[in-house]
């Protein structure tokens, strides 16, 4: 379940690519078959364990193109291990909503992405997250939290204002604002739940793409993504250097 658009981020073989705050490694692993250079990056040590034997089986499986690299790094975003200019692409799917110091986490990203470098940001939307917020509590004060709910404006405004070029936007996920809705409405915990059950269910068909199902699904996430897609997906670009010839 992809949340970014990777021909809108101009991923391509061999561009040297960075997935920060990766989790179980889903971009990651998109750009790895798209024969990227890829570094997954997180600081969840246990999680990183997973991702690298998931890059293993992949190119073991003939899932990727020859030359197409992938390696983990365990670090903090606000003090990434890697040089200036190092990346052509990034993306930071789903992290910025968890960190304190956002402004400081989006400096070290703008940091080591290349001037003409391209990056996708992702967060919970306004919208469906403000819901969640007001149904319950328990679905943001935990820790390791989401601590903010950005307006798309607010985060254009931090990226912009860092150095980077807002090219444009998107919205993911329209089916799965409303099945938070309901999880928040029940109980975050509670997966036991008719309605729940039932609804993931219906998540669960559409990624595995379930024919007589998944035709149905991906339309209505399409139709739904512009109103209540719960995930804002915004693409920028680091200006080239004055007199650059990239």
């Amino acid at each position: 379940m992809l949340t970014v658009d990777f021909d809108r981020l101009g991923v391509r073989p061999g561009d040297r690519v960075l997935d920060m705050g990766c989790g179980a490694g889903r971009h990651a692993f998109e750009m790895f078959r798209r024969g990227g250079d890829v570094v997954a990056f997180d600081q969840d040590g246990d999680e990183l364990a997973r991702v690298l034997d998931l890059f293993g089986a992949m190119r073991d499986a003939g899932e990727v193109p020859d030359g197409a690299e992938a390696d983990i790094k365990e670090g903090d975003a606000l003090a990434m291990p890697f040089a200036d200019e190092e990346f052509d692409r990034i993306v930071a799917a789903e992290v910025l909503e968890h960190i304190p110091d956002d402004r400081a986490a989006i400096a070290e990203l703008v940091r080591v992405l290349r001037p003409g470098g391209t990056i996708a940001v992702t967060v919970p939307r306004w919208l469906p997250e403000k819901v969640c917020w007001e149904l319950s509590d328990e679905y943001h004060l935990v820790e390791g939290g989401h601590v903010r709910i950005y307006t798309g404006h607010e985060l254009v405004q931090k990226l912009t204002a860092a150095g980077l070029e807002y090219v444009g936007r998107g919205h993911a996920h329209g089916l799965h604002a409303p099945y938070w809705w309901l999880k928040c409405a029940v109980g975050v915990d509670n997966d036991t739940n008719p309605l729940v059950r039932a609804y993931h269910q219906v998540l669960v068909w559409d990624i595995m793409g379930r024919p007589g199902y998944s035709a149905v699904t991906r339309l209505a996430e399409r139709l739904l993504n512009p109103v209540i897609g719960k995930s804002l997906v915004l693409y920028l670009r680091k200006p080239e250097a004055p007199g650059s010839d990239r």
